[in-house]
């Protein structure tokens, strides 16, 4: 099956945001360009207020790091489509996030507000 995308179609930026309570490591994960490029592989249709459920790696040990990830803002308006040209932004919103570091040691990596409950 053929997609065809038309130049007004394609989001030139897409500004996604991410529990607040995401560690700096978990930060890191985030905005590494692996996981953008991932993020711009398995979404190729977008729009505001979409959530995408996804993972960070935490290593070779525990539990995945799992997070809620929200559509907030698209450019130019109107856009519905997400291509590996697209440049993501991230920012924060309140909310938080499940496993990762908390479940392997108490002594992992901070929240970035130091709200993050240990488990």
């Amino acid at each position: 099956m053929s997609l065809e995308t038309t130049t007004e179609s394609v989001a030139s930026t897409i500004v996604v945001s991410f529990p607040d309570e995401l560690s700096a490591w978990g930060h890191d994960q985030l905005t590494a360009d692996r996981f953008v490029n991932y993020l711009k592989r398995v979404h190729d249709e977008v729009a505001v207020g979409d959530e995408w459920e996804e993972f960070l790696d935490v290593g070779c040990c525990g539990d995945s790091l799992t997070l809620t990830l929200r559509v907030e803002d698209l450019e130019p308006i109107g856009a519905t489509v997400l291509t590996s040209e697209t440049d993501l932004e991230f920012v924060e919103r309140e909310g938080s996030v499940n496993g990762g570091w908390c479940v392997q040691s108490k002594d992992g990596p901070a929240s970035s507000t130091g709200t993050q409950r240990k488990q």
